[in-house]
């Protein structure tokens, strides 16, 4: 929301869900190197697949992919979030209350049966879903009742979401995704080369606030990240750093949010760059 609130992206939606925070945040440009890294991803998928295709929005928290996409007229057939109930919850209230959100809903919605009650939204293009991404097969049950369907070509997204989970459930979900699915893409934003000292003072403050990265042995490397997405199943696997990342966008654009805040730990940031990474991985049976 600070981010937003400085210009580094527009997203006119996040005011609905998130308060403005009083205080001054550190500079916000990885945030901003993050959500354009993960939407390039995206829309390429969406491109691809001329959106005839569905997204799964793993542990989406108050994200609000949905309303842009669809202000930029690139929609999927739908659109499923997932988080813990407690979470969607939360959001469904939010959705519920204010107009700006709802009303987009309404107006993607075809059919008769759109259901919203204070724990489950289902329309015909977007759902939000309460369960625990550690048991696979009571998420399969949930997004099927939501319609989910395994033929389409689908896009599964967590940022920040795995790491969060010992190596063997996420181990668990990346493989119940890929034998689901005959054509898919995984999108996986989160920590890498966190055994060196910057790595190790990272999850030491994260311990200090009492959070815990139960699966941060699989962030040692970006090798390490691609490795894991292969032995679960998928046929490729790429992993980028975030400095890399903000390499490849567009320099004018660069320019320009360089000059919305004063950096003056360059060097801090470019080690906080190097300790995060987008890696990405597909499946493709029918060669798109």
């Amino acid at each position: 929301r600070f981010a937003v609130s400085v210009g580094y992206w527009k997203d006119p939606y996040i005011q609905y869900f998130v308060r403005q925070a009083k205080e001054r945040k550190a500079p916000e440009i990885s945030y901003y190197a993050r959500v354009h890294g993960v939407s390039y991803l995206i829309k390429a998928f969406l491109k691809t697949t001329e959106c005839n295709c569905q997204i799964v929005n793993l542990g989406a928290g108050m994200d609000t992919l949905f309303w842009r996409l669809k202000d930029e007229n690139l929609l999927p057939r739908k659109y499923f979030e997932v988080d813990f109930p407690m979470i969607i919850a939360r959001k469904i209230h939010n959705i519920r209350s204010k107009p700006p959100l709802s009303k987009p809903i309404m107006e993607s919605h075809s059919g008769d049966s759109l259901l919203i009650d204070s724990h489950s939204l289902d329309s015909s293009r977007y759902s939000i879903v309460g369960a625990d991404l550690r048991f696979s097969s009571d998420l399969e049950e949930k997004l099927k009742k939501h319609n989910l369907d395994i033929h389409l070509p689908t896009l599964l997204v967590a940022e920040c979401v795995l790491v969060y989970m010992t190596p063997q459930q996420s181990a668990n979900l990346l493989k119940w995704a890929a034998s689901t699915f005959p054509v898919a893409m995984f999108i996986n934003y989160e920590q890498v080369n966190m055994t060196d000292r910057f790595g190790q003072v990272m999850i030491e403050n994260l311990q200090r606030r009492q959070c815990n990265l139960a699966g941060v042995e699989v962030c040692r490397s970006l090798d390490a990240q691609r490795e894991r997405l292969l032995l679960n199943g998928w046929e490729t696997a790429r992993a980028i750093d975030m400095m890399k990342v903000y390499s490849f966008l567009p320099q004018a654009d660069v320019k320009r949010i360089e000059g919305l805040e004063f950096l003056d730990e360059k060097e801090l940031f470019e080690q906080l760059m190097q300790h995060y990474c987008i890696s990405w991985a597909s499946k493709d049976s029918s060669n798109l």
